[in-house]
C-alpha cells in the first residue's frame, strides 16, 4: 500500500473505540495529548540513534556495484564499534496543534522534533515543502516492520498537499528540503530514465508528524516512523495556476501553507492563498492583480498605496 492510500484513510479513523461498558454502549477513548506523546516519541527515536547505525562506510567508499541503499543495524557483537546514528544525523523542529489532526483538545503549538541524514548529497536542488518531489522510498516502524514503499519505482508526492490537516505526512513534507535532487536525467532509450547523483538520505519522525492516533494498517497508533529516500528530481508547483509559485503564498514564513488564507470568509482548507487563484475574494483572478514579465519575475502592484498588494486587498 503506497503512503497516498494511507492519506486517505487518516481521515476515516479519528478516534479510538474500545470495549462495551456496562451498558452495552460503545466506550470511547479520546486520543491522547500531542505534548504527551511528543515527549514519549522522542525518547523512542533518541534510544534508537544511540543504539543504531548506517552503512556509512559504503558511502564514504562506495564499493563495486554498491546500490547506494541505506541499511540499518544494531551496534552490537561485530558492530560493536560504530558510530551511532545520534553522532551523525541533524534535527529540525516542527510546531503543531490538535486542529492539525481535526482533533479537539485545544493544544497549539507543541514542538515535534524530527531527524534526518543525508548518506548521499545529491547534485541539484533541494525542494521547497510547496513543490513536487520524485521519490523512491520505504516507511518502517523503530522496530524494522517495513508498511510502505516503493523501492522498485518511484513516485511523485505532492508536498504541499501532505500538510493538509488529517493527511498524516506533514514530517515527510517538512524533512524533504534537507535533502538535493539528482543532477541530469539520461534517456535510456527503452523507456526508462536514469538520474545521475541523486541523492539519498533517511528521517526519524515522531507519531506526531505522522499518522499520530490514525488507524492504519500495519502502523499502531502513535507510532515513530522512518523513511528512507532517494530524491531523484523535483519540479516547482504552482497549485492554482495564478502565477506565483505556491511556496511564496506562505505569507508567513513558516513552512505551513494551510494557515495562509487571505479571504477568511471561505472555508480554510478549500480555499486557502496557494489552492485560491483568487486570493482576496473581489472577483478579480489574481493572476489579473499581478505582473509577470518575460523572465518570470512577478511584481505585485498596490494601486491605493496602503501597503497591501492588489492581490491580497479586496478593496484596492
Amino acid at each position: 500500500m503506497k503512503l497516498t492510500r494511507f492519506l486517505f484513510l487518516l481521515s476515516m479513523g479519528i478516534v479510538l473505540v474500545s470495549c462495551k461498558n456496562d451498558d452495552d454502549g460503545v466506550e470511547v477513548i479520546p486520543p491522547r495529548l500531542l505534548s504527551e506523546v511528543t515527549v514519549e516519541d522522542d525518547a523512542e527515536i533518541l534510544d534508537y540513534l544511540r543504539t543504531h547505525f548506517y552503512n556509512y562506510e559504503e558511502f564514504a567508499s562506495p564499493p563495486a556495484g554498491f546500490d547506494f541503499k541505506i541499511k540499518l543495524d544494531t551496534i552490537a557483537g561485530v558492530n560493536a564499534g560504530k558510530t551511532p546514528l545520534i553522532d551523525q544525523v541533524s534535527s529540525s523542529t516542527v510546531l503543531r496543534s490538535s486542529d492539525h489532526f481535526l482533533l479537539s483538545a485545544g493544544e497549539e503549538d507543541i514542538p515535534h522534533t524530527f531527524y534526518y541524514l543525508e548518506a548521499r548529497e545529491g547534485s541539484g536542488m533541494s525542494p521547497t515543502v510547496a513543490d513536487s518531489s520524485f521519490v523512491r522510498f520505504q516507511g518502517s516502524l523503530l522496530d524494522g516492520e517495513v508498511f510502505d514503499g516503493s523501492t522498485t519505482t518511484a513516485v511523485w508526492f505532492d508536498l504541499a498537499r501532505l500538510q493538509a490537516p488529517a493527511q498524516g505526512a506533514r514530517g515527510f513534507s517538512e524533512a524533504i528540503p534537507n535533502f538535493k535532487a539528482g543532477g541530469q536525467v539520461i534517456d535510456n532509450g527503452d523507456g526508462t530514465f536514469t538520474v545521475e547523483d541523486y541523492g539519498v538520505g533517511i528521517m526519524f519522525l515522531p507519531s506526531g508528524l505522522g499518522f499520530f492516533n490514525a488507524f492504519q494498517p500495519s502502523i499502531p497508533q502513535y507510532s515513530p516512523l522512518i523513511f528512507t529516500i532517494d530524491l531523484f528530481t523535483i519540479n516547482a508547483t504552482d497549485h492554482d495556476r495564478d502565477g506565483i509559485p505556491s511556496i511564496m503564498e506562505d505569507l508567513d514564513g513558516d513552512g505551513y501553507l494551510y494557515n495562509d488564507n487571505t479571504d477568511e470568509e471561505e472555508e480554510q482548507l478549500l480555499f486557502v492563498n496557494f489552492l485560491d487563484s483568487d486570493d482576496d475574494g473581489d472577483g478579480t483572478p489574481t493572476r489579473e492583480e499581478i505582473i509577470i514579465d518575460d523572465q518570470g519575475n512577478i511584481t505585485f502592484p498596490d494601486t491605493d498605496g496602503d501597503g497591501t498588494p492588489d492581490y491580497l486587498d479586496s478593496d484596492s
